[in-house]
C-alpha cells in the first residue's frame, strides 16, 4: 500500500503555542493521539523543515508537514476462537470478553488473544490502529470480564479514541470486595503510576502519578464482603483495582493487589471456589457512535462466576 499524500498545514494565529503533538493530532484523518506521537518519534513530521519534539509549541505562520508512512502489515495470526457479539456494524464491534482472555499478544502470550479472534472474525484491519493490536480501542486486564469496544475502520478508531481522551463516555463496572465497604457512595481521587519497587504493578504511591478518578456506589453489603459498582472517569493502567486496593478494600480475587481467595479466611470455602478471578466485571459502556454520532448503551450480562460468588456470600443475587 503506498503512502498517503503529505499534509501541510500552516499554522494559524490562534493555534499559536500549542504543543506539536496536539496540533497534529487535531488534524483530519491522522489518527490517535499515540499515533501521532510515533509519526513524530520517527520523524514523519517537519516544522519548517526541521523534525521537533513533541512538546515543541507551534508559532503562527509555521509550515507543519506531516508524512503519513503506508500502514505495516499486522503479524499476528488469525485464528478461530469464539467471540461472544454484543453489537456490530460496518464501523464498530462490541464483545463481551471472557475471563482469562488477553486483548492482544505480547510476551508470554503471544496466542489465544482477542485480536486473533478479531482477525479470523474481520479479516485484515492494517491501518486500523497500531501493529499487532489492530481496531483495539482501550483494554481490559485479562482477568477482568465485560464490554470491549473494537473499531473495524481508522475513522471510528479516531473518533471513539477521541472520546476516551475527552472523557465524553460513561463506563461502569461491578466488583465484589472485601470488607463493608461505607459510606453508600463516594470518590476515589488519587493519583496513579508505576510502583515505585514492584515495577509490573501500579500504586497511588508512585513520585510520578497521573491524576485518577473512580466513583463507587454501594449496591449490597454481603458478610464480609460488598458488590459495588464503579464509575472511573479516567483510564489508568489497573485503576479500579488499585484505588480499591488503597481504600482497604481490594478485589476478591484479585491476587496482584491483595485481594487474594486466602486474604480473608472469614469467607465460606463455597465463596472461595467460586470465582477464581479478580471479581471485577465490565457491565456497560455509554458512547457516542464515531460515526453517526448517535448515542448509545452497550452492556455486558454479569459472568456466572461472579453471580455465583455473590450468592455463596449470602446476597440476594444480581438482578
Amino acid at each position: 500500500m503506498a503512502a498517503a499524500d503529505p499534509v501541510t498545514v500552516v499554522v494559524p494565529e490562534h493555534d499559536a503555542g500549542t504543543r506539536l503533538d496536539r496540533f497534529v493530532a487535531a488534524l483530519p484523518g491522522i489518527g490517535t493521539r499515540s499515533r501521532v506521537q510515533q509519526l513524530i518519534d520517527g520523524g514523519h513530521v517537519t516544522v519548517d523543515g526541521v523534525s521537533r519534539k513533541s512538546s515543541h509549541p507551534v508559532r503562527s505562520g509555521e509550515r507543519v508537514v506531516v508524512v503519513v508512512p503506508p500502514p505495516v502489515a499486522s503479524t499476528v495470526e488469525p485464528e478461530a476462537l469464539e467471540l461472544s457479539v454484543l453489537y456490530e456494524d460496518d464501523a464498530l464491534l462490541a464483545i463481551d470478553k471472557p475471563p482469562g482472555m488477553v486483548v492482544h499478544p505480547a510476551p508470554g502470550s503471544p496466542r489465544g488473544t482477542v485480536v486473533n479472534a478479531l482477525l479470523h472474525r474481520l479479516g485484515a484491519l492494517d491501518g486500523v490502529g497500531a501493529t499487532g493490536r489492530p481496531g483495539i480501542v482501550h483494554r481490559l486486564d485479562r482477568d477482568t470480564s465485560g464490554v470491549l469496544l473494537v473499531a473495524r475502520t481508522a475513522e471510528a478508531l479516531e473518533g471513539l479514541a477521541r472520546q476516551f481522551r475527552q472523557r465524553t463516555l460513561a463506563k461502569r463496572y461491578l466488583a465484589v470486595v472485601h470488607g463493608r465497604v461505607e459510606p453508600a457512595s463516594g470518590v476515589m481521587d488519587q493519583a496513579i503510576g508505576r510502583h515505585p519497587v514492584e515495577r509490573k504493578q501500579m500504586s497511588v504511591h508512585s513520585p510520578r502519578g497521573r491524576a485518577a478518578v473512580t466513583r463507587w456506589q454501594v449496591l449490597e453489603h454481603l458478610p464480609d464482603a460488598t458488590l459495588l459498582r464503579l464509575a472511573p472517569e479516567t483510564g489508568r493502567t489497573h485503576q479500579i483495582r488499585v484505588h480499591l486496593a488503597a481504600l482497604g478494600h481490594p478485589i476478591v480475587a484479585d491476587r496482584v493487589y491483595g485481594g487474594g481467595l486466602r486474604r480473608a479466611a472469614r469467607l465460606s470455602d463455597d465463596a472461595l471456589a467460586a470465582c477464581s478471578r479478580q471479581a471485577l466485571h465490565a457491565e456497560s459502556i455509554r458512547f457516542a457512535h464515531p460515526l453517526t454520532g448517535v448515542e448509545m448503551t452497550v452492556a455486558a450480562p454479569v459472568p456466572g462466576d461472579i453471580r455465583a460468588l455473590v450468592t455463596a456470600l449470602g446476597g440476594a443475587g444480581i438482578a
